[in-house]
């Protein structure tokens, strides 16, 4: 969920400075997605910036920038076990650190509050508190400084496993708390990325953190996913209004072209413009209430969201602990950037699917709270496991 303009980064920000990358030549130094670690080696913000190469016994691999704590690749074999990268991004820290000319959340660990909060206001013990306005005049993933786009420290304990740590200020994009987040990256011997998200801050504050991967499991970004086969496990969804804001209520989806409750081809109706909703959003950009979180708990065991593609028989699969899922078919890829391979990215090139507290939850009680206190500690759980139907 996005828009290109939402992202660009205010003057205040601290300088950004690269240190020289050049190629070496040794293709034993390539990824198996063929990425140059020696492109993501860099200094921003007087912070160490490199890339991470996660993998296990199977051949699946994930490579991962500190940098916004971005996945830039992600391999898993096909149908016939040829490795395909099913994400998109970029293949050297430079364009993904330019948010003036190539502004993007490609495969980022969004804070402190990813999706929107109305207006930028929030109030906690009775003080109004006003955030950036970043898009359509409410605050958008954090702000335009949000988590995204500083640097994590970064620890690599084995081959599998990284963690990565955010030491965010009081006041950090006007959020009150110095806040303490780790997200931590872990591939699994069953071909799954595991995900888990932890904070604890010295002062109320809102927390709501998700991975932003645009996923395209045909692994060719120039076919795009209206041919990929989307199950959500959901009978309502939250509407919005023309900003793409939150209207507060949770309408029923079965029987409605918002409705995955059976996988169902993308290209069905994300271009079906008689739906006032896929109309205002240019294509699906909505969070839906997951059938895997009752009663104020979820379960990260049972199926919350699966995603097939026929061509390479790549099929992934969803879990996690949190109400919400963010369903995001990339409609603002305009064509105009060019990523891995020099693939410019057209509209609906991948889809995000984004678990998180629904949009705005700060403003709406009637919705699960995002509000962290101290002593509490936060954790969301996200997994995307990858298997293959034949």
């Amino acid at each position: 969920m996005k828009s290109f303009q939402a992202f660009l980064l205010g003057t205040g920000m601290a300088a950004i400075l690269f240190s020289a990358c050049s190629k070496t030549g040794n293709e034993s130094t390539l990824t198996a997605s063929g990425l140059e670690p020696a492109k993501f080696d860099t200094t921003i913000n007087e912070k160490p910036v490199k890339l991470f190469t996660l993998k296990n016994k199977n051949g699946m691999e994930v490579c991962i920038t500190n940098f916004g704590g971005r996945i830039v690749s992600l391999m898993v074999p096909d149908k016939d076990n040829n490795l395909q990268d099913v994400v998109l991004g970029f293949d050297n820290i430079k364009q993904y650190a330019d948010t003036v000319n190539s502004p993007s959340d490609f495969g980022a660990a969004i804070g402190r509050y990813a999706n929107r909060i109305k207006n930028g206001l929030i109030t906690i013990d009775g003080q109004t508190i006003q955030l950036p306005k970043n898009n359509f005049g409410h605050c958008l993933h954090g702000g335009p400084s949000g988590w995204q786009y500083q640097v994590y420290e970064a620890a690599q304990p084995n081959d599998s496993t990284l963690h990565l740590t955010m030491q965010s200020p009081d006041g950090d994009n006007n959020f009150p708390g110095n806040v303490k987040a780790v997200v931590t990256y872990t591939v699994k011997s069953n071909n799954s990325l595991d995900i888990s998200y932890s904070a604890e801050t010295d002062k109320p504050t809102y927390i709501n953190m998700t991975n932003h991967s645009y996923f395209n499991l045909n692994g060719d970004p120039t076919k795009n996913i209206e041919n990929c086969k989307l199950y959500v496990n959901a009978y309502y969804y939250t509407p919005t209004d023309a900003t793409y804001m939150t209207t507060g209520e949770k309408t029923w989806v079965k029987d409605t072209p918002m409705s995955f409750l059976e996988p169902i081809e993308i290209g069905k109706n994300v271009n079906n413009f008689d739906v006032e909703a896929i109309k205002n959003a240019n294509g699906f950009d909505h969070n839906w209430c997951l059938e895997t979180y009752r009663d104020g708990k979820g379960n990260d065991k049972q199926l919350a969201a699966s995603l097939y593609s026929p061509l390479t028989g790549i099929k992934m699969e969803v879990y996690t602990n949190e109400p919400g899922i963010q369903v995001y078919t990339g409609n603002f890829l305009e064509g105009k950037v060019a990523g891995k391979k020099g693939i410019k990215y057209e509209k609906h090139a991948a889809i995000c699917l984004e678990t998180q507290k629904f949009p705005d939850s700060p403003n709406k009680p009637q919705w699960p709270s995002a509000l962290l206190k101290p002593g509490e500690k936060y954790y969301s759980h996200c997994i995307f496991k990858f298997g293959v139907v034949k």
